[in-house]
């Protein structure tokens, strides 16, 4: 495929020096998915391309590409940061574990659509104070449709019903209500708060969502829960997951 300079959109999460005076960065764009850039000479002392690769930067960048491996960044315009999230040791933990997620769930190059702007939401508000583990486990519930796992959460699996007490049944990939809590004895038995707490964090517009205020008893339970949806039907084993937990266990 032939190479063609372009401008992306999209936000700056992983970086690793390359060679002598390289860079090798990872951005999420709007349009093009996830793509590794390489930015020659970025660590030489007269570069301006290393400022522009620092993780949560966003921007425009032009970059040299074929649609496939490696493309060549050649410049930048209209970079910002999240300093907030850059600066905070656990807005950092949160925003690295929501972007390494993504990472997972797509190809390179993979138009990743509204999921984009779900992850530039999420991580303007983390950067402004917005509860980060909130913020985490909506991202995580949105992104299991991307995985190929979106649970049913509207109505009860076995019959239909929208209202009512719900439990969440791993193994039948959705909502069970109080009728049918005996259709799977393993279901997480979740408080009906709880319950209703993920159908709400995973179907509503992320836009609309604002600032969800819960105790932190039940927040530890939505947490628990997510953690057992993940390692049971994708089994992910994620760097930024451990140090998430880590540093969550210090706090």
């Amino acid at each position: 495929m032939a190479r063609e300079l372009k401008e992306v959109q999209g936000i700056i999460f992983k970086r690793q020096k390359f060679h002598e005076a390289d860079l090798l960065a990872k951005i999420v764009t709007q349009k093009n998915g996830i793509i590794t850039m390489i930015a020659r000479g970025a660590l030489r002392p007269k570069s301006k391309l290393g400022a522009s690769l620092l993780n949560f930067s966003y921007g425009t960048y032009v970059i040299y590409s074929s649609g496939q491996g490696l493309s060549n960044l050649r410049t930048y315009k209209n970079v910002k940061q999240f300093d907030g999230i850059f600066n905070d040791l656990t807005k950092n933990a949160y925003a690295s574990f929501i972007l390494d997620l993504a990472d997972h769930a797509f190809i390179e190059y993979q138009n990743i659509g509204k999921y984009y702007d779900l992850l530039f939401y999420a991580l303007q508000k983390i950067d402004a104070g917005t509860d980060p583990e909130m913020i985490t486990q909506m991202v995580q519930m949105q992104l299991l449709a991307a995985y190929g796992v979106a649970p049913e959460l509207r109505h009860c699996v076995i019959c239909g019903k929208e209202q009512g007490e719900f439990d969440y049944s791993i193994k039948q990939g959705g909502i069970l209500c109080s009728q049918h809590f005996y259709v799977d004895s393993a279901r997480l038995h979740l408080l009906p708060k709880e319950t209703a707490i993920l159908r709400t964090i995973a179907l509503l517009p992320f836009e609309r969502l604002g600032t969800v205020k819960i105790n932190s008893a039940t927040k530890k339970a939505t947490r628990k829960a997510i953690d057992r949806i993940y390692q049971e039907t994708i089994d992910l084993n994620l760097k930024t997951k451990k140090f998430l937990d880590e540093l969550n266990l210090s706090m």
